[in-house]
């Protein structure tokens, strides 16, 4: 495929165009069957408790297995555990479209196949994390984090959920979970194709068990030692835990009580935030790696939430509309700087375990954040409390970047000129 744009240029590759295709079928997956575990619910004459029961079990299993995933995605070739994730989800999801289409579904079976998802789930992200830099030159890497970046909110935000909600719509919560079950059969035959990397370790302690476990302690020894890796996952921690509470639980009510807005308004904020993700993954990936990343991506972060603030004091939908338009670009567009900064400054021996650390470490307040929305801003207002998500963030930020001294970390390790630069160190050690 030549002459393709930077932003594309990974695409020329026809092992990464695989894993590409197979990620695209498994954000649909996840989207659809978000949408579709809803209706099949009602369906079932279940209300919020059984809903929360479901999503709860898929949400902690994903959890509870990522740390385990990480120890894996270093330990065995990660085809094998993206080929095993996508092929139990096409059985769990086989089984309830057949049960679903016969009358036989009770809600126990739908919860039970929930909580096996989102274990295979948790396995999903460090294995994939880890593939992508054995599958393409270090300098495509910015491009392809930032075209995955664009790839997830277009199809898990908006094209998932609308294609499950149109079948649910003209036939039945069942269809929509064999169409599920098809995506990640498709996700399968997509990882199957493709060859079994190397693992990139060496002295794999050989007892299954205490091996795993002392695994995931030098993934944590790890993370512990190096300063920017540290200080950048505590600053994502402590930022979801002001923002994102905020923005999924109080945004509604803003958009009700202050703009005399409802549902559509409500799904015209969030689409503007997915396209915005979309536009900050493709502008970043069609730039080089800004020289002061570190700086950089911690700002887009922190600055990023700035525009949080106007929830708490527009009355215009139109401003709504624009703040989380901007907010998920400049979200995103770190996010594609911080997945390239892992794939390149992480030993790859080691990026598996880091890359589930990520994952655990920087959501793990997102579920207290979401609880403590609605009683912070009954305490504070809800104003108050967009005051608070839209300019801690950045103050964080500086912080972070100071104390860090990741300015001066950033210089010592240009990625633009001396790539694996923790890499290179860390094998001579």
């Amino acid at each position: 495929m030549p002459g393709l744009p930077r932003a594309l240029a990974p695409l020329r590759h026809p092992r990464y165009r695989l894993l590409a295709a197979s990620l695209a079928l498994s954000l649909l997956t996840n989207s659809t069957f978000a949408v579709a575990v809803v209706w099949q619910v009602v369906a079932l004459e279940g209300g919020p408790a059984e809903l929360s029961l479901a999503t709860g079990l898929q949400a902690g299993g994903m959890l509870a297995s990522t740390l385990l995933g990480g120890a894996l995605a270093d330990r065995v070739p990660q085809r094998h555990i993206l080929l095993a994730v996508a092929l139990v989800q096409t059985a769990g999801l086989a089984l309830l479209a057949v049960l679903s289409l016969t009358g036989s579904l009770t809600l126990w079976q739908l919860a039970g196949v929930a909580l096996v998802g989102g274990l295979a789930n948790g396995l999903y992200y460090p294995a994939y994390s880890a593939l992508v830099p054995a599958l393409l030159p270090e300098d495509q890497l910015l491009a392809a984090n930032g075209l995955e970046g664009t790839m997830r909110p277009v199809l898990y935000q908006a094209t998932g959920p609308a294609l499950a909600g149109g079948l649910i719509a003209a036939t039945s919560p069942g269809v929509a979970l064999a169409v599920t079950g098809a995506a990640a059969l498709g996700a399968a035959v997509c990882v199957a194709a493709l060859p079994a990397t190397a693992v990139r370790r060496e002295g794999v302690r050989p007892h299954p068990v205490r091996g795993l476990f002392a695994d995931m302690g030098e993934g944590f020894a790890y993370m512990v030692r190096t300063p920017w890796l540290l200080a950048t996952l505590v600053f994502a921690s402590l930022m979801i835990l002001v923002m994102i509470g905020p923005f999924e639980v109080l945004a509604p009510f803003a958009i009700k009580d202050r703009a005399g807005g409802g549902p559509f308004e409500h799904a015209l904020v969030l689409a503007a935030f997915g396209l915005g993700g979309a536009v900050g993954s493709m502008t970043v990936a069609s730039l080089r790696l800004p020289r002061r990343y570190l700086t950089v991506m911690n700002l887009l972060w922190g600055l990023g939430c700035v525009p949080l603030v106007v929830f708490g004091t527009t009355t215009h939908l139109a401003v709504m509309i624009v703040a989380g338009l901007v907010t998920g670009g400049t979200m995103q567009a770190g996010m594609v700087i911080w997945g390239t900064l892992l794939q390149r400054r992480v030993p790859p021996a080691l990026l598996g375990r880091v890359s589930s650390l990520d994952f655990f470490v920087s959501t793990a307040f997102m579920p207290l954040s979401m609880a403590l929305a609605g009683p912070v801003s009954e305490l504070i207002g809800l104003s108050a409390t967009f005051l608070v998500a839209g300019l801690v963030p950045p103050v964080l930020a500086l912080v972070v970047v100071l104390a860090a001294r990741l300015p001066a970390d950033e210089l010592a390790h240009p990625l633009d000129r001396r790539p694996r630069q923790d890499a290179v160190a860390s094998s001579a050690l």
